[in-house]
């Protein structure tokens, strides 16, 4: 479960091999107020944008690219991840815990969506990398069926690792934990950390670096370098995902020392539990920023919302509203368009996404 989230919320004190108590009740105290306020927030965010970007990649009549599909799945997973959070909240404001099945199933969903994620910005990166650095070898094995059969695979995936993070949780008491076996008690904690640092956020990284530095080195060899332009979506979705996890991955890291009492001290045992706290937080808001990122990077994606704006006035003002761009948006939409013809021609990649 998260990690914010403690063991028992009636355990405030740690302890080390002298039996020194170390007072962690007011940073936990302080957790709790700001977390039933943050994930609210991120919850209504993060629930409005992602059932956007799904409604506009269903509801388009254009027809549907690989990437569509990736992207979509990305949406569904964000939004598996954000639907956890009013349980969450729930579970640290009062004292009366989860029923057993709501326990394991708000851990599930939460960690199938966490890793869900992460792999299919993963898979979006060697996407990319096909389209550009390969195109010629991967034109005719990028289509709809083979995202759609990639995209059940990366779910059974997601499943598979997020298995450890869930398998033994169950409701103890008011407490929603992990309640593992004896002989798991010392090593499964450490083997859970180690696997959302290594499979969650390590071997991504190196892969989405490897494929982004050879599109790099493809784009610079181009007479056209605004070809660049036509996957700044997919950069910003890579790139602001690991600002955010990236901090949180390192504290994580720095907890699964603190198991082994790499940390004696009370004052570097409270600053790690804060630092945490922080960097978990700022590290759940990224599910509801991707939407945003559209917005802000994607011209097709803010017609779109130009589109369902006019509609809403419609329903309200009981007469139909016409909204659209600026002549300056509309210019830019038309060199849009020419500059993704161009980045096709190059590519041969004519999936063109609808959010782009």
């Amino acid at each position: 479960m998260p990690t914010l989230i403690p063991e028992s919320t009636t355990e405030f004190f740690e302890y080390d091999e002298s039996a020194e108590a170390c007072y962690i009740g007011d940073i936990v105290a302080l957790g709790t107020v700001f977390l039933s306020i943050f994930y609210s927030l991120v919850f209504a965010f993060g629930l409005v944008g992602n059932l956007l970007v799904v409604f506009a990649l269903t509801n388009s009549k254009k027809p549907k690219s690989i990437t569509d599909i990736y992207l979509l799945n990305l949406a569904l997973s964000d939004l598996l991840f954000v639907t956890t959070l009013p349980f969450w909240t729930h579970y640290v404001i009062t004292e009366q815990g989860f029923h057993n099945a709501v326990c394991k199933l708000t851990t599930a969903f939460f960690f199938i969506g966490f890793f869900g994620g992460i792999f299919f910005i993963t898979v979006i990166s060697i996407d990319r990398y096909l389209a550009i650095v390969l195109a010629a070898n991967s034109m005719n094995n990028r289509t709809v069926q083979h995202g759609v059969t990639i995209s059940l695979g990366v779910w059974a995936a997601a499943i598979l690792v997020a298995a450890p993070q869930f398998m033994f949780t169950k409701q103890k008491g008011k407490e929603c934990l992990g309640d593992y076996p004896e002989v798991l008690q010392e090593v499964w904690p450490v083997l859970r950390q180690m696997e959302a640092n290594l499979l969650g956020f390590l071997l991504p990284l190196l892969i989405m670096s490897y494929c982004y530095f050879r599109i790099i080195q493809t784009l610079f060899s181009c007479k056209n370098h605004k070809k660049a332009k036509a996957i700044k979506l997919i950069f910003l979705v890579v790139i602001v995902f690991f600002l955010f996890w990236t901090p949180y991955n390192i504290m994580v890291f720095l907890e699964t020392l603190n198991l082994y009492d790499f940390f004696p001290s009370c004052d570097m045992r409270r600053n790690l539990k804060l630092a945490l706290s922080v960097t978990e937080t700022v590290a759940f808001s990224h599910c509801c920023l991707n939407p945003f990122i559209y917005a802000f990077a994607g011209e097709k994606f803010r017609r779109y919302l130009y589109h369902l704006y006019g509609k809403c006035l419609t329903v309200l003002c009981g007469r139909s509203v016409h909204v659209s761009f600026s002549p300056s948006e509309s210019q830019r939409s038309r060199q849009g368009s020419v500059l993704s013809s161009n980045f096709t021609y190059y590519t041969s990649d004519g999936d063109a996404s609808i959010l782009l």
